[in-house]
């Protein structure tokens, strides 16, 4: 019995020394630090990333969705125009628009009828200022004017047109209409020059009249509106109504 007991003593007490003298490691493998890495595939192209790098790519990558989510969320820009520019202030107690012809204020009244302005809607004739033509005095006839017409081209004149309407001046040949006296005296020297002798400066009075419409009393809704349709007529003015019109 003792033989025994102390066989099984002697197998213990080896198997412990064999088990610290690492002879069992073939049959189960260790998990201590230094041999895992040498069982590791390509553990020489392993890197090590710095733990305030990692931050900093997290906090990148945050920054970007939440620059995405706010372009989602971020308000379009108004539409442009919705309230319309409101040139006639309610300070102006007259708005005037002008000056049209006879054909454009035919259209303009058109399409203010539709507002129903009634009374708060006038007209008013603007004569045109007089100006100064530079002009050959009527001739006695068509085939005269054109005699002279061609006397003027060779002359080196080019700038001029036979008058052919029914007025005081037909069969006359215009040479220019200035705004004021002293272009019109400047063109007849330079004509003179030239050699033509028989040119003369006068008034020139326009046989017709520009027009302006008035407005009074308008609402915001009115105001925009005539605003709106004064759009298709960029050559007028829109200004407040003279103290003398008023």
């Amino acid at each position: 019995m003792l033989k025994i007991l102390f066989g099984l003593l002697l197998l213990i007490n080896g198997g412990l020394f064999a088990y610290q003298q690492g002879y069992l490691d073939t049959l189960s493998p260790s998990s201590r630090e230094p041999s895992r890495l040498t069982q590791q595939l390509n553990a020489d192209k392993l890197k090590l990333i710095a733990t305030t790098v990692a931050v900093a790519a997290d906090d990148k990558a945050s920054a970007k969705s939440e620059t995405k989510v706010a372009a989602v969320v971020a308000p379009a820009e108004p539409e442009k125009n919705l309230a319309r520019a409101d040139k006639m202030s309610n300070g102006l107690a007259c708005a005037e628009v002008g000056n049209f012809d006879t054909v454009e204020a035919k259209k303009f009244e058109t399409q203010l009828a539709g507002l129903s302005l009634g009374d708060r809607l006038t007209r008013r004739a603007i004569p045109e200022n007089a100006r100064h033509m530079v002009y050959i005095p009527p001739l006695a006839n068509k085939e005269t004017a054109d005699k002279k017409a061609g006397e003027l081209k060779r002359l080196g004149v080019q700038d001029f047109f036979v008058i052919q309407d029914n007025s005081p001046l037909q069969w006359g040949i215009s040479l220019g209409i200035f705004k004021s006296e002293e272009a019109a005296r400047n063109q007849l020297a330079a004509l003179n020059q030239k050699g033509v002798r028989s040119a003369r400066v006068g008034a020139h009075t326009p046989s017709t009249t520009k027009v302006a419409f008035q407005l009074r009393g308008l609402d915001v809704a009115a105001k925009n509106s005539v605003a709106k349709i004064k759009e298709a007529f960029p050559k007028q003015e829109l200004r407040e109504c003279s103290a003398a019109a008023v």
